[in-house]
């Protein structure tokens, strides 16, 4: 099983500017405020606070490892969405050495939510497919926030095909709270598109890597997300319906949120446990937001070895496993069957 060979490393002392803070985060951002403080006064009075300053980002460090090697369900979701986390943009810019976008599904339009495109990536030359959320008003409102209409998907098949035609893998970076629902999209099948890429996916003759990035929602995730490795970053989540989408029908609210949270088993270490994903792959200490660089460079090593792997396999194995990795999902025994089964 491919792993990912770069570990988390500390935050280091030159963090990007957080613009945004979690609620579980407060007291680390009262911790951080702290040293701001003794460092504008260090510059502006001339006077020596650096022991002071080492022993607060001695505790910070200490806090933020704490904090994220205990995170509930529930906070890594909030972690997975927040709004400062790596996007496929931001990962084509940091690990692409080249990407020539294709657009369109050659049948109604061009959806901004999923892209895809040639690429290299690791020393291959791969179809990059993935979800993008957008940064700004404008930008979000364009990838209609990562949710993506039928044409998405019937974009992503057929740059599929092609990667197909011409021997190429395929690697798909997942990140959506789901396809979107709205009438038009309906209309226009969205079911069907999803549906049809599960299928075609299932028997794509080209090695196909997928990661979970952020947000893996239903079958928005799972319509570019059916590969022969599966993998999640260290603070996304993968599930059948959002925590609010089932606090909503089992409580009658959001309110409840954490609780479906803790059962939907949605965290990368959870869904590793159960065999859905191959490999939790490791983010810098407290999250992909705080260091990109070091969490793309671990992705790209994870994507780059499994294609190493992946390649040296048959074609026909490949498909064979393929199938049995997604026709063995939610296949278990009760503890009765199990002893019957042995007994027999």
């Amino acid at each position: 099983m491919a792993t990912a060979t770069l570990e988390p490393k500390d935050v280091p002392e030159t963090r990007p500017a957080l613009r945004h803070t979690l609620g579980f985060e407060q007291p680390l951002a009262k911790l951080e405020a702290q040293v701001q403080e003794l460092e504008a006064l260090q510059s502006n009075k001339r006077l020596d606070y650096t022991a002071e300053i080492r022993q607060l980002r001695n505790n910070y460090t200490s806090l933020l490892k704490k904090t994220y090697e205990n995170l509930t369900p529930w906070e890594t979701v909030q972690v997975a969405r927040h709004p400062q986390r790596p996007q496929f943009r931001d990962y084509i810019d940091l690990f692409c050495r080249e990407f020539r976008e294709i657009h369109g599904d050659r049948r109604f339009a061009d959806d901004k939510a999923i892209v895809a495109g040639l690429a290299r990536l690791g020393g291959h030359k791969v179809m990059l497919i993935g979800h993008h959320k957008g940064r700004d008003t404008k930008e979000k409102i364009a990838c209609n926030f990562g949710c993506a209409h039928p044409e998405g998907y019937r974009k992503a098949l057929r740059c599929m095909k092609l990667a197909e035609k011409f021997g190429l893998p395929v690697v798909t970076l997942v990140d959506t709270a789901g396809a979107y629902p709205g009438i038009g999209s309906e209309e226009r099948g969205v079911a069907e598109a999803i549906a049809v890429n599960m299928m075609e996916m299932s028997r794509l003759r080209t090695p196909i890597v997928s990661v979970v990035t952020g947000e893996g929602g239903s079958g928005g995730a799972i319509g570019i997300a059916v590969a022969d490795k599966v993998a999640m970053m260290e603070h996304a989540w993968y599930s059948v319906i959002s925590p609010e989408g089932c606090s909503g029908i089992l409580w009658k609210g959001s309110e409840n949120a954490p609780d479906a949270a803790a059962a939907l088993k949605l965290t990368s270490r959870d869904l590793k446990q159960i065999g859905i994903i191959d490999t939790a792959i490791p983010e810098p200490l407290g999250g992909a937001h705080r260091d990109p660089h070091t969490a793309a460079h671990s992705l790209e090593q994870y994507i780059s070895k499994t294609l190493r792997d992946l390649k040296r396999c048959k074609i026909e194995n490949l498909l064979e496993r393929r199938y049995e990795k997604f026709r063995n999902l939610g296949i278990y025994l009760e503890k009765g069957a199990r002893a019957s089964a042995r007994a027999g």
